[in-house]
């Protein structure tokens, strides 16, 4: 039975490309049922009882992450072996349903389409507006070119986050990898802030770094095979990615923005913190729609290097 799960190599990218079938023609889960909320709804209810003090509040995060994610994983971990009981074809419909609410990309390109239509059509107001679902900054004082540079550093920041780091983590580890890896990365989006959450989310923080030292290398490089295949600078990204992907606070979101700041020949920007592409022009709306293509042939991309990671565990385990 673990077996077929395991080194199914046909079931498992069945199940992947169901999975993404399902992302591109099907909304978001219901919010009542969606495991990443229910995710959201454990760790918002630990955080409310965390202590304060760091020493106290460290180790009590450190409880945090091991809980969920050990929840999560085990009840996935659960699931993908009952539904191969009951029949392989079970797992393939099952898995992919699991699966696909660990990562989206119809979802991202959509909400960046949103920013770069009003931001296209000169409303300022409802571009900022749009881009509170694409990051965490206030964007409410952001002038047009930050707007722009914001909605791209989120779109090349997510294709790991969103789909890259998923389904790596889906092609060495299974279904319940993928939940592993969405319960690492809602943790360290909930909790692993500075200011008040240093302590609390420091082990959530961290965990995630370590959990996208590969995807979001990888990411970056998938990044720079699409830019190629439409004829975008390859050579200038690949000089503007080596310079700059140190500048960012995470050891892992400077790739992928850098490389997609050297493709489109942008500046990004996000004030007080990091210049991303210094000397190239500022970003406007085209840039963003730009930015969804690139990510839209690193989803296909990544699609395509997924099978090719289970075919090779495939063949060690065989």
């Amino acid at each position: 039975m673990f077996s077929v799960w395991w080194d199914g190599l046909f079931l498992n990218a069945l199940t992947l490309l169901l999975a993404v079938g399902l992302d591109r023609l099907f909304p978001e889960p219901p919010t009542k049922i969606h495991p990443v909320v229910w995710m959201g709804r454990m760790i918002a209810v630990m955080e409310r009882v965390a202590p304060q003090r760091p020493a106290p509040a460290f180790l009590f995060g450190c409880a945090i992450v091991i809980l969920v994610v050990g929840v999560s994983t085990g009840i996935a971990w659960l699931a993908a072996v009952a539904l191969v009981s009951i029949h392989p074809l079970a797992y393939v419909t099952g898995g992919a349903i699991m699966l696909r609410t660990t990562f989206t990309v119809k979802g991202l390109s959509s909400a960046a389409k949103c920013t770069q239509q009003t931001l296209g059509e000169g409303r300022l107001d409802a571009a900022r507006a749009s881009l509170r679902s694409l990051v965490s900054r206030d964007p409410a004082a952001l002038p047009p070119q930050l707007v722009a540079a914001s909605a791209i550093e989120s779109v090349a920041e997510n294709t790991t986050d969103s789909y890259v780091g998923t389904w790596l983590a889906f092609a060495v580890f299974g279904v319940p990898g993928a939940v592993a890896y969405r319960a690492v990365s809602t943790l360290d989006s909930m909790l692993g802030y500075r200011g008040s959450y240093e302590y609390l989310g420091k082990a959530a923080a961290r965990l995630d770094d370590a959990a996208n030292l590969i995807p979001a290398r990888l990411s970056a490089l998938l990044l720079l095979l699409s830019g190629a295949l439409g004829n975008l600078s390859v050579r200038r990204a690949w000089f503007v990615m080596l310079r700059d992907h140190r500048h960012t606070a995470s050891p892992n979101a400077g790739w992928t923005m850098s490389a997609m700041a050297g493709l489109l020949g942008t500046r990004l920007v996000k004030s007080g913190h990091y210049s991303l592409g210094e000397g190239m022009r500022e970003p406007n709306a085209e840039d963003i729609g730009t930015a969804i293509r690139v990510a839209e042939r690193t989803a296909i991309l990544a699609v395509v290097a997924t099978i090719g990671l289970l075919t090779m565990r495939h063949a060690l385990v065989s």
